[in-house]
Parts: structure tokens; sequence; C-alpha cells
């Protein structure tokens, strides 16, 4: 799986390594794990799903990191049948849209809010105001 690194990631990992809190290598390992899986958690994937030449079910490969890279692994393994793609919807999102993942790129940077940009209302009156019900934020920040 190729995995490119985004600025808020490597931030948040930094974060961890440059802590003198820790009391030893391992706490600070465990930390850098969790958070490293959280932020994966935030990504969206693709799988390649297989299907047997006789119509039968095969088998699926993932995660991906992108169509390009299923693509070519794809290339790479001739199994026979047929394959497509299909987009893995990041869980983490969608937990952030409801709890919200302050700081993250993309979200909003209201610190009463944090949700993602696509839960803020386009309508006219209520432009920016965030759609979640227990959301206070009144305007996208950006």
């Amino acid at each position: 799986m190729r995995l490119t690194p985004r600025r808020e990631e490597i931030d948040a990992v930094k974060a961890l390594l440059e802590d003198d809190s820790f009391e030893s290598a391992d706490q600070m390992a465990r930390a850098v794990i969790k958070e490293v899986a959280g932020i994966l958690q935030m990504r969206d994937w693709v799988a390649l799903v297989h299907t047997w030449s006789d119509g039968s079910r095969g088998l699926n490969w993932a995660p991906f990191g992108n169509e390009a890279e299923a693509k070519s692994f794809a290339s790479k393994v001739a199994i026979g049948g047929t394959g497509r793609l299909v987009r893995l919807h990041s869980p983490g999102v969608m937990l952030a849209n409801v709890t919200s993942k302050k700081g993250w790129k993309g979200y909003c940077l209201d610190p009463r809010c944090g949700h993602a940009p696509f839960t803020h209302s386009t309508a006219s009156a209520a432009r920016g105001a965030c759609q979640i019900p227990t959301c206070p934020c009144d305007r996208f920040g950006k």
C-alpha cells in the first residue's frame, strides 16, 4: 500500500515524537501506533473486487491508496475472471462528521465545530452554518 503522508498527519505524529512526557519508548510507540491508526481511519481506500469467469464470487483485495495502485496490482496478478474497483469510505470521516475531528484539514476550524465542509449549509440564510443538530457553529471557519 502506497501512502503519501499529508501535512496534518506528519504534524500529529511529530507532536508525539517531540513530546517529553512519555516515560518510556514503549509508551511513545503505543501512542504513535494509535495516532497513525486514527489517521489511516480518516482516509478513503479502494478495493479490487474480483469475480471468477463462471460468475461466482472471487477474491477481493484491499486497501489500496488510490485507483492507480489497485489497477497496477490487478495488471500484475493473472488469475482470470473480471475485477472492478470499489471505493471504501472512511468510518473515521463518518464519525468525525458527527463527533468532529477538530483541526483536521478539510474540517471547520471553528473551535466549537470541527465538522466536514459538506455538513455546512449552502442554503441562503443558513449559508455556512453547520447542519449537525448538536453543533453551535454558525459559520464555516476555513
